[in-house]
């Protein structure tokens, strides 16, 4: 019986037939002077690590990025395209890395009027709730669910794995909703107790 045949894995660009991937993300107006000052920081880990090319282009605002011939694989373009949003979206560059690094991370977008419909001062009152005395309830909810969270405006952006992304989220629609904020702490600590528990 003859040998069975070993083929070496496929690279990036073999498997869609020698064809060029692209992906391009838009820069808002406000992430423009803060993506320059933080773009060798991006730059170097997606050209370096992840071998993708990456570029600005100044006349479109967007990143555009594509694949290489020596990419190992294509998984990676998604990758980075997901790890320049997050940063569009208002992480930081530290933050938004371990999207590179890690593959169980994720970033799940809400706001605060798809929890409830506020105007007005209620919804600064919300929006003072959710970030606390000099954002310390917004720490407290990060540091407990393993998160980062961002609170743009009245939208709110939080990264992390699934389960700690929904933990964080109960806990913010909860502060959205009226909860005080030390409530929301107890309930955390529940949470998470059972949360550590479980890994």
């Amino acid at each position: 019986m003859p040998a069975k045949p070993k083929f070496e894995p496929l690279k990036a660009h073999e498997i869609s037939d020698g064809r060029v991937q692209f992906r391009k993300v838009s820069v808002p107006p406000h992430r423009y002077t803060p993506l320059k000052k933080a773009w060798m920081e991006i730059y170097t880990p997606i050209y370096e690590q992840m071998k993708i090319d990456v570029r600005m282009n100044l006349k479109a605002r967007k990143v555009e990025l594509k694949t290489r011939p020596d990419t190992p694989d294509v998984s990676n373009l998604q990758k980075c395209a997901d790890f320049v949003h997050a940063f569009m979206l208002g992480f930081d560059v530290i933050d938004a890395i371990a999207l590179l690094r890690m593959d169980e991370l994720y970033v799940d977008s809400f706001e605060i009027k798809d929890v409830k419909t506020l105007r007005g001062e209620h919804l600064s009152r919300a929006i003072g709730r959710l970030s606390g005395k000099g954002g310390k309830t917004k720490f407290a909810i990060e540091n407990s669910t393993r998160t980062r969270i961002v609170i743009a405006d009245t939208k709110i952006h939080i990264l992390g794995s699934f389960a700690n992304i929904k933990v964080a989220r109960d806990s913010l629609c909860s502060l959205i909703l009226g909860s005080p904020a030390g409530k929301v702490y107890s309930k955390l600590r529940a949470v998470t107790a059972r949360l550590a528990e479980r890994f």
